[in-house]
């Protein structure tokens, strides 16, 4: 155990979360940098011929400079290895993640300092403290003409219910930008700018009690402004205290422009030093410590197609405890069979590594032959343990989905079934008929568009979407207990069943639900399915 326990406490795993162009992936790139990951960040807007970011591999994601789905993302930076999960931005993906956050040991939430906090950003911020893992805020764009300071900070206690304590304060914003103030080392850290997706940037560290060797550096003016806020700063932020941190009751606030480059690697520093090791997790026998336990892990997402030449689905799992070696036996819980997990690989956006072992924290890619689920458990073949199952989010957006072609049935079926297994869209028939006639469910409608690109990029199929006015779907918890034929609904209300043969309901009006319950008694109906 001994043995491999450094390993584990040297692994950090967090997920970036923002609203949509608050600079997440290119505080991301940074990150990579840093490590040495990569040698030229990459621009996620601009024309067709520019570099992209790292992070974003699949071709829909190129031509709209948007982060479609979430990318796994490893590298090594002051004796840590980190494993950095960059989400989608755009609401319309709010589920994938979410279950990316499943995955997470802490969160870092980035903010744009002219925008502050966002819808996106307050419901991504709700999944977090349903969980109680550590968030870690990164306002960002300082570079650019910023709110106030102090407004920012309490918007994020108003907005998010959670406490703030700056770490660092910026000087100024936009053209005016000096540098951030670091309170733990009463210093100014200057900064010049930097050149192209470069790290290199000269860094000078001004002692801040010396007022003339202050105004020196950053301004009179300037000088001045900042010993003011320090004073009032002290006065009204609240105290450090890591064990808050760790509970997810306090947020660290950070100030930079990760375009510039401004207190990035300041940020990853103190990140790194006040995150934690990986977590222990909860499962049907208890909590699961990843140092004391044997190897365990989760599935949190399946994608299909990342290499376009083989035409492969990958498993991604988070290993919860223990050690993996690529030739170990392991047990499929939910399909009951001891099996080697085949091409083990670490995954950095679209390239991959072929791993021999990994550890608790760590995030690995397995080819999946169509076994796997997202929820799933995988385990030591003679242990029992089953990991809590990840929430599906109920759709809000519903179409009926018919291929062109009669002729590429086969593709299509395959298509939809694999996409649906990503957990990206959900799809249902209706209860008399079966392939024949699919609904599909999204959170969001852009999913639309992803679907349709995908079927015709990938598979080699064109589709045509009739979109539906249902708005509401409710599970049947108690299936067995019912007669979901004899059921009697309101005439706005649909039967239908997911692809396990789950009985659910569709209803245009809110109200129509209250009104079948009252129509039904006994039936107990549910928002959320389970993966």
């Amino acid at each position: 155990m001994a043995a491999y326990a450094d390993e584990i406490n040297r692994r950090r795993t967090f997920a970036i979360i923002s609203h949509p162009d608050a600079g997440k992936t290119t505080l991301t790139e940074k990150f990579l940098l840093y490590g040495g990951a990569i040698n030229l960040a990459g621009s996620v807007k601009g024309k067709a011929t520019a570099r992209h970011a790292v992070s974003d591999w699949m071709e829909i994601e190129k031509e709209r400079g948007i982060s479609v789905t979430s990318s796994v993302l490893q590298f090594e930076y002051g004796g840590f290895c980190i494993n950095i999960l960059d989400t989608p931005g755009h609401q319309d993906f709010s589920e994938d993640t979410y279950r990316t956050l499943m995955a997470a040991d802490s969160a870092v939430m980035v903010i744009d300092a002219s925008k502050g906090v966002e819808a996106q950003t307050r419901k991504l911020f709700k999944v977090c403290v349903m969980r109680k893992i550590p968030i870690f805020t990164f306002i960002n764009k300082m570079d650019r003409d910023a709110n106030d300071t102090f407004e920012l900070l309490d918007e994020i206690e108003k907005e998010l219910g959670i406490a703030t304590c700056p770490v660092n304060w910026p000087i100024g914003s936009g053209k005016s930008f000096k540098g951030v103030y670091d309170r733990n080392k009463d210093v100014v850290l200057t900064f010049s700018d930097t050149q192209k997706g470069t790290k290199e940037g000269e860094t000078t560290e001004i002692p801040a009690g010396d007022r003339a060797v202050l105004a020196q550096g950053i301004g009179g003016e300037a000088a001045d402004k900042l010993l003011d806020e320090i004073e009032l700063l002290d006065g009204a932020s609240a105290e450090f205290d890591l064990e808050a941190v760790r509970s997810g009751e306090l947020t660290p606030v950070f100030f930079g422009s990760a375009l510039t480059n401004f207190g990035v690697e300041v940020f990853l520093k103190y990140f790194l030093e006040m995150t934690t090791t990986p977590l222990p997790r909860k499962a049907d026998i208890g909590l699961i410590d990843p140092v004391e336990n044997n190897f365990s892990a989760f599935v949190f997402k399946i994608q299909a197609n990342m290499n376009k030449a083989h035409r492969d689905r990958i498993a991604f799992m988070r290993i919860c405890s223990g050690k993996f070696d690529a030739s170990m036996e392991v047990k499929h819980v939910q399909g009951d069979k001891v099996m080697r997990l085949s091409q083990p690989q670490q995954i950095m956006a679209d390239e991959r590594k072929i791993l021999e072992e990994a550890y608790a924290g760590d995030i690995i890619g397995v080819f999946d032959p169509g076994i796997f689920s997202i929820g799933d458990t995988i385990c030591m073949p003679k242990e029992k343990i089953c990991y809590e199952g990840i929430p599906t989010f109920a759709p809000e957006h519903f179409a009926r989905v018919r291929q062109v072609d009669s002729m590429k049935r086969k593709q299509f079926v395959k298509g939809i079934t694999q996409i649906a297994q990503e957990g990206a869209i959900q799809i249902f028939q209706e209860m008399s008929m079966g392939m024949e006639e699919i609904i599909v469910g999204v959170v969001g409608v852009l999913q639309f568009d992803v679907l349709k690109y995908r079927l015709e990029n990938e598979y080699n199929v064109e589709i045509r979407l009739e979109p539906l006015p249902y708005e509401h779907i409710r599970w049947i918890e108690n299936k067995d207990e019912v007669n979901v034929e004899r059921l009697m609904g309101t005439s706005d209300m649909k039967k239908i069943k997911d692809l396990k043969g789950n009985p659910l309901l569709l209803f245009i009006n809110s109200w129509s639900v209250g009104m079948t319950l009252d129509r039904n008694k006994g039936l107990i109906l549910s928002e959320f399915g389970r993966n």
